[in-house]
């Protein structure tokens, strides 16, 4: 599990959207432009969550639902309902439909996005389905508290939402990782495999090691060529390119912490070469890491 929980160590929203909504039928959302990660929890009623492309999922009380930008996706009373309100970007609304609504059972809903991929980090993003579910526990008691704070306007209200928001996604993914229907990444199963396990775990837990596929491979207790077929057919990567993304996510983590260097950063992940590490850092994130380091309020 150390995987999973260095990956949700990089979950820290910062001026996340929340909202909660009190929606009677007919209604319809459609998030057009949706951010990174979309989560909903409803406590009380029920809603369908309709993905662009999968099947559409009833949620009742208790109930969360992840789905992961920028595909579009609805909520609505039924799959049916035609949009009323498009949502751009996770923020602006433009309202198509001023019907009144019946007295149907009401909706009480909370939504939270992540604005930003850096917020969540883009190797957590990338082991995501498009859309999942957890059902009952562990949404209601975070939901409610993010529905008691989003009522009233105190002192630090940005702060407590932005991490009652982490809470919540940690504990979906949490919950959604330890089911058995659950599909994680490929290098999420392999972790399970005895042979390539360990040299994960060995990767994952010295990542500035000077590592060269036949040290891998002796790791293993391998061969390099049975080494490198085997762990590639379970990771679905080469050993070396996944310990270069490996090594990039950590960097982004660690950049952000207060009074990073993006030297020491660079030594940290197994670089010696400055100019190596911000050109393997820049392909992989689409970024530098300095500028990454500057925009972070953290660093």
């Amino acid at each position: 599990m150390e995987a999973l929980a260095r990956l949700l160590r990089a979950v820290r929203a910062d001026g996340a959207v929340l909202r909660q909504s009190f929606l009677a039928p007919p209604w319809s959302l459609l998030n057009e432009e949706a951010p990174p990660l979309t989560l909903y929890t409803v406590l009380r009623g029920s809603t369908w969550v309709v993905p662009r492309e999968g099947r559409a999922a009833l949620l009742t009380a208790g109930d969360t639902a992840l789905l992961r930008g920028p595909a579009p996706h609805r909520v609505a009373d039924d799959p049916g309902t035609p949009p009323q309100v498009v949502i751009h970007h996770g923020v602006r609304c433009t309202r198509l439909d001023t019907r009144p609504r019946s007295a149907g059972e009401p909706l009480d809903l909370v939504t939270g996005a992540y604005r930003s991929t850096d917020d969540v980090g883009r190797r957590l993003i990338s082991a995501l389905p498009e859309m999942l579910t957890v059902r009952a526990e562990p949404g209601t008691a975070v939901g409610i508290l993010l529905a008691e704070e989003l009522a009233v306007r105190e002192a630090g209200q940005d702060l407590v939402l932005d991490r009652l928001l982490d809470l919540l996604l940690v504990r979906t993914l949490r919950a959604w990782f330890g089911r058995p229907d659950a599909a994680p990444p490929a290098w999420y199963l392999a972790l399970g495999d005895p042979v390539i396990g360990p040299v994960l775990r060995a990767m994952h837990a010295e990542p500035a090691r000077p590592w060269n596929v036949g040290l891998l491979a002796a790791t293993a207790g391998l061969s390099r060529a049975s080494f490198t077929r085997r762990f590639t057919a379970l990771v679905e990567q080469p050993p070396m390119t996944y310990l270069t993304g490996w090594r990039m996510t950590l960097a982004a983590e660690l950049l952000r912490e207060p009074g990073a260097k993006v030297a020491s950063v660079a030594r940290r992940v197994g670089y010696t070469d400055g100019f190596a590490f911000s050109s393997a850092f820049k392909r992989f994130h689409g970024t530098s890491p300095g500028l990454l380091r500057r925009r972070d309020p953290a660093g």
